[in-house]
């Protein structure tokens, strides 16, 4: 098999978790602290929960929430000055992706200088980077456990994927309490974008035994618990197996990376206000038929994992079963379905095609993309 490596930091997970924040970055060597969040966050009540805690151990804070969904590089580097001016040590990220995303961005830019786009790619950090624990309240993006952060440059408008060790915080906490304040839509796309992680994870050219094992039971947890999820904020069981999927499937791609409907995905996002979770859930029917004649194994795998009896069907057929679960998962927690609803234009696709291709998660596509054929995807999620 060769050698392989799985990178994770170190993971804090149950009810009441969000607790060991300031503890946590007392132990790292932190002094102070620069808590990066959300306005979302913060009405929500949980960047006062933090705050509490930090005070209660006698760490000094900062606090920067001034972000947007899909985060720009301008916020990276208003972040950095922000975080230089207050002289802080390190890093607290507290929310859903972007809020995540952009608190590893800052920790960057806090130590190797420069702008965020110079580290756009496959390990372009030099420098060592400041402590990081990060909280996550979606599942969700995974991005408390993951070597990636992704951000938009404005310029070219244009979501940089950024994937370096270096990214990988030192402690994630996970506490599911925090997910009964999230609204249905925003539990169904968050729930979808964790699906998607899951099932690009598995069938990635860079899939392991080691990241297998965490997709897989990613993939059987979202089709049983998503659901249920969506339906009642105070389903604290499907809360807590949520909370377990977005975690494994984190660590899964993590490792393994992603594919096709991420990197078309991201492409959308440089430049459209579209959420991240929604436009995944589009795309992975789609991808998932594009892709399987590549691994048809790993479809009848999927299948099997979100609940369809594979006992004596053709792979073909089995595979098949993979892509009509998905679709019917979106369709029953009410997730969109056509990009075009979202705003989305045929006139858009082609650029949105060459942007695709450029992603870094196309590396790890189970088959060779053309730009003809991103173009076809586009139009038939259109």
């Amino acid at each position: 098999m060769g050698i392989k490596k799985f990178v994770t930091p170190e993971i804090i997970f149950g009810i009441g978790s969000i607790d060991q924040v300031g503890e946590s970055c007392l132990r790292l060597g932190a002094k102070k602290a620069l808590i990066v969040s959300d306005e979302g966050v913060v009405e929500a009540g949980w960047m006062e929960k933090v705050i509490n805690n930090c005070r209660a151990v006698g760490l000094e804070y900062a606090t920067f929430f001034n972000i947007t969904m899909n985060p720009k590089d301008f916020e990276i580097e208003c972040g950095r000055e922000f975080y230089l001016h207050n002289e802080c040590d390190s890093v607290i990220g507290i929310g859903g992706g972007s809020a995540l995303d952009v608190a590893k961005a800052i920790a960057i830019l806090a130590t190797n200088g420069g702008r965020i786009s110079d580290y756009e790619g496959v390990d372009q950090i030099k420098i060592p980077l400041p402590p990081m624990v990060m909280v996550s309240t979606t599942a969700g993006s995974g991005s408390e456990v993951s070597q990636f952060s992704v951000i938009v440059d404005t310029t070219r408008q244009k979501k940089m994927t950024i994937i370096s060790k270096s990214l990988v915080p030192d402690i994630a906490i996970i506490d599911p309490n925090t997910l009964i304040t999230k609204n249905q839509s925003l539990t169904a796309s968050t729930g979808l974008d964790v699906l998607t992680h899951g099932i690009e994870a598995y069938v990635s050219v860079a899939a392991t035994p080691l990241t297998d094992v965490q997709a897989k039971n990613a993939i059987s947890l979202v089709s049983k618990y998503l659901r249920p999820s969506v339906a009642s904020k105070t389903n604290i069981e499907a809360k807590k197996a949520m909370a377990m999927a977005s975690l494994q499937a984190g660590l899964a791609f993590s490792n393994a990376i992603l594919g096709a409907a991420h990197a078309m995905s991201h492409a959308i996002g440089g430049r459209f206000p579209f959420s991240h979770g929604d436009v995944n859930a589009i795309l992975l029917p789609y991808v998932m038929e594009f892709n399987f004649i590549a691994t048809p194994k790993r479809f009848a795998d999927i299948a099997e994992l979100m609940g369809i009896d594979v006992r004596g069907m053709e792979l073909s057929k089995a595979g098949r079963k993979a892509v009509e679960q998905v679709r019917l998962l979106s369709l029953e927690i009410g997730a969109p379905q056509r990009l075009s609803d979202m705003g989305l234009k045929e006139e858009s696709i082609q650029e949105m095609g060459k942007i695709a291709l450029e992603d870094a998660c196309m590396i790890t596509n189970p088959r060779d993309v053309t730009l003809k054929d991103v173009e076809q995807l586009f139009r038939q999620a259109l």
